[in-house]
């Protein structure tokens, strides 16, 4: 009784504490268990009897020691699994806000640059239906193709938030190689714009293609709500590298036309993703530049 005794309590001590302190203690448990062992057998001093109660210390400690190793490997995995979890958690709602502001981005650039154009449209038709009507009708014209183009972009964009197992949409994005196009739409909607190209165009990296776009179609939004004249310049340079876009318009501090105030924010964000830079600034002679670098590159 007495080793079953010392034997459960050297195992409780293994499983409780930690390799050395259950080492130190069995080994004088093992000693005291042997010298006892002597006392009570003292014709047996040589026998291998004596040295069996180190046997019990031994196999008490290592079993101990064994089923405390494991219940730290199970707690430790626990706990990793827990911090993978919680990881896994956080890198989701990360992913779910950048989407979640990058559709708003491109909800805002097409709202307000269509809505801009149908606004100025609709106004020349509206002065213009009883005195001229030809040209009237034109604007009206003009008004059906903004609306429609509109209606295709918001429609490619809602369509980034269907369910995976939707066939994707095949409205094809807006690539820089349209900026000619975007141009003419506002030269229609009676922003003078005026376009100069410096340099040897080169092909722009696939987010740098989007940005640029989005940033020109941005800018003349904002010169055609808040401008104090309705024109604007839009100079294109292009190096080895990168190329600059620079719009500048009339404009004034007094003077802010309807807006969220978020085109800046979004001109900005869409420059810094595609690895560049933005600024804007009103200068002192009566103009807002707005100027923004992308690199250049193979796709």
């Amino acid at each position: 009784m007495l080793d079953a005794a010392a034997v459960v309590a050297l195992y409780t001590v293994a499983v409780q504490t930690d390799r050395r302190t259950a080492a130190t203690l069995g080994a004088v448990a093992a000693a005291l268990l042997t010298a006892s062992s002597i006392i009570w057998l003292p014709n047996h001093v040589f026998h291998i009897g004596v040295l069996l109660p180190i046997n019990y210390v031994a196999v008490a400690v290592a079993v101990g020691d064994a089923v405390r190793n494991q219940r730290a490997l199970l707690l430790q995995e626990r706990r990793r699994t827990r911090e993978a979890e919680l990881s896994r958690e956080s890198e989701a709602r990360r992913q779910v806000r950048e989407e979640r502001v990058r559709i708003a981005r491109e909800l805002h650039d097409v709202v307000a640059h269509h809505i801009t154009l149908v606004n100025a449209q609709s106004g020349v038709a509206h002065h213009l239906l009883r005195t001229d009507p030809e040209r009237a009708y034109q604007a009206l014209a003009g008004i059906k193709e903004t609306s429609r183009a509109a209606l295709d972009e918001l429609r490619a964009t809602v369509g980034l938030l269907r369910a995976d197992d939707e066939p994707e949409s095949l409205q094809p994005v807006p690539a820089f190689a349209e900026v000619d196009g975007l141009l003419e739409s506002f030269r229609a909607a009676g922003l003078d714009v005026r376009l100069t190209r410096r340099g040897v165009a080169g092909p722009l990296t696939g987010p740098a293609d989007l940005a640029a776009y989005r940033i020109v179609q941005e800018a003349l939004t904002n010169a055609s709500k808040h401008g104090t004249e309705p024109r604007a310049e839009v100079e294109l340079t292009y190096d080895d590298r990168t190329l600059t876009v620079t719009v500048t318009n009339p404009a004034a501090s007094g003077r802010s036309g309807p807006g969220t105030g978020h085109g800046l924010i979004g001109m900005r964000e869409r420059a810094e993703a595609a690895g560049g830079h933005f600024a804007a600034t009103l200068k002192a002679s009566g103009f807002f530049v707005i100027t923004a670098v992308v690199p250049v590159g193979p796709s």
